[in-house]
């Protein structure tokens, strides 16, 4: 893979998220033509879910890491096919299997996703999608999105 250390500004021209729900913060390495990415999100105790997510114990909820893994998903989907936030297509999660949470994300880890391409076929895409916390992985899921037309269509998501 290439090394590539996109930015929160360039993020920000490829995903149409936006604060407090933008969840990724750089990407480190990608190759869209052979459809891999490495993304990372640093993980701090200012997340507005860490109050209520758990008082006394702050722990990042699982629907979250799956949306971070969502949004390096849409990244690599957007790197590969060209497609910007200002194009008016979404890509939204449609869908997820397999899932585990193999570890708790607390204030302090740094999330690494290892994002793989499984399949692309006209508006739907297939991810194999892992955070990492060092070598540890944290979270894994096979995730399903599908591009839609934002002017036209409403998304589940």
């Amino acid at each position: 893979m290439n090394p590539v250390n996109l930015d929160i500004r360039e993020i920000l021209k490829l995903l149409p998220h936006r604060y407090p729900f933008l969840l990724v913060d750089r990407v480190l390495s990608v190759d869209a033509e052979a459809g891999h990415l490495v993304a990372l999100k640093n993980v701090t105790y200012n997340e507005n879910f860490f109050p209520g997510h758990f008082p006394g114990l702050p722990t990042m909820p699982g629907v979250l890491q799956l949306e971070a893994m969502a949004q390096a998903c849409g990244l690599l989907a957007v790197m590969r096919s060209g497609l910007r936030c200002d194009s008016g297509y979404i890509l939204y999660f449609a869908g997820i299997d397999n899932c585990r949470f193999k570890r708790p994300v607390v204030p302090g880890d740094q999330l690494h996703f290892h994002i793989k391409l499984d399949k692309h076929k006209r508006d739907l895409w297939k991810f194999i999608a892992q955070a990492k916390v060092g070598d540890d992985l944290a979270c894994e899921a096979e995730m399903i999105c599908v591009l839609k037309n934002a002017g036209r269509d409403t998304g589940s998501d």
